[in-house]
């Protein structure tokens, strides 16, 4: 499960592509979640089986994981370098160190197993079960402070900082702090007091194989949000946003989406909500282009008149206005009415003229609520039946 939310969380750092990997941050982002991911999978003793009887090597999945581990550490380290910026020559010089750092220790690992004599398959417990056996003895204490030394800068950087900076970033900083804090509790003392009772003839073993796994994935999967939430935070404000805007412009299109000459297939339920709005205001913007030639601006400037007499300001009396006008339209093109070329309007919609949504949201709303604009809507569709 720990494994799946990590991938859960590459799924959304990875959405673009070709974006993702040209961004630094965000391509040492994903690697860290990727790595994050790899090392609750390969630990898993269903993998380490499976690792073991496909190699024929006894045990050979435990430097596989524990490399994946140290690899891990490396990426949380590079991350946090890109993380807090700086020159490209520096952020360039400590990312080769913290490379060379610990794949000296991953080498190390690999030639220490080598070197051990493990016969005897443990899928939970080798930590302890070899404590005590030449080689293996220290390839488990190379992992462990690996990956110590990792938690430890990680976690008094980011302590620094977090009392430097606000928002999101400040949020995911103690998320992390949090989440190390519990890597620290449930990995590093956890197995490490489990491997030293064995080295003393005492038998702690539980604190490996029972206490430390889920303290470990809690912590993981904290550390892991504070890492994706600052990446993550914008955009989801964005496509919240994009959500609410959708449904704000709903009667508006509810109003002209009959007039739309060629509109495009609506989005998929799968697709994201900027992607919907995006499509919503094409669709809107092109029903009121066609639209146009029915508008009448004797209708326009009665509804104008109308919202001034009701005290409304001279900008809430142009919005009406025109909500009005396009309400009337509406209900002409619905009826099968078309206006004649010397009828025709030369008026331009000053919501379509503003950038972005802003216009078009003071015209839905004004057309869901406005009395005025019920009053035109009404008449034009009263006009419409006695035609008929």
């Amino acid at each position: 499960m720990a494994a799946a939310l990590f991938g859960l969380a590459g799924v959304l750092l990875f959405r673009r592509p070709r974006t993702a990997l040209r961004r630094p941050l965000t391509a040492s982002t994903l690697a860290a979640v990727a790595l994050g991911a790899c090392c609750f999978f390969c630990s898993a003793p269903a993998t380490l089986a499976a690792v073991n009887n496909y190699t024929g090597i006894t045990n050979v999945g435990a430097p596989l994981t524990y490399s994946v581990i140290s690899a891990y550490s490396c990426s949380l380290l590079i991350l946090l370098i890109h993380w807090r910026g700086g020159p490209p020559e520096l952020i360039w010089r400590l990312t080769l160190r913290s490379i060379a750092a610990y794949g000296t220790v991953i080498a190390g690992i690999i030639i220490l197993f080598a070197l051990a004599d493990a016969p005897v398959e443990r899928l939970r417990d080798l930590d302890t079960y070899y404590a005590t056996t030449p080689y293996m003895r220290e390839m488990i204490v190379l992992y462990l402070v690996g990956h110590g030394a990792c938690t430890l800068v990680m976690g008094a950087v980011c302590w620094r900082w977090a009392r430097q900076v606000t928002g999101s970033l400040r949020i995911g900083l103690y998320l992390i702090i949090g989440g190390l804090l519990l890597d620290i509790v449930g990995f590093e003392i956890a197995k490490g007091t489990a491997v030293v009772a064995r080295w003393l003839g005492n038998d702690l073993d539980y604190l490996s194989t029972t206490v430390a796994p889920p303290v470990v994935s809690l912590g993981a999967l904290v550390c892991c949000t504070g890492f994706v939430l600052p990446r993550l935070h914008q955009p989801a404000i964005a496509h919240w946003r994009s959500l609410k805007d959708a449904r704000r412009l709903a009667p508006l299109w509810a109003e002209v989406q009959s007039a739309a000459i060629a509109p495009k297939p609506s989005p998929s339920w799968w697709h994201l909500p900027q992607a919907r709005l995006d499509w919503l205001e094409v669709s809107i913007h092109d029903a009121l282009l066609a639209l146009a030639p029915l508008f009448d601006d004797q209708v326009r400037r009665a509804a104008f008149d109308t919202a001034r007499a009701n005290s409304h300001d001279v900008e809430q009396a142009r919005v009406i206005a025109e909500a009005a006008m396009v309400a009337d339209a509406a209900q002409r093109a619905a009826g099968g009415r078309q206006g004649s070329p010397e009828e025709r309007s030369d008026y331009h919609l000053h919501a379509t003229q503003t950038p972005g949504t802003s216009g078009l949201l003071k015209l839905a709303e004004t057309l869901q609520h406005s009395p005025v604009v019920s009053a035109a809507r009404h008449a034009s569709l009263t006009s419409s039946r006695n035609r008929i």
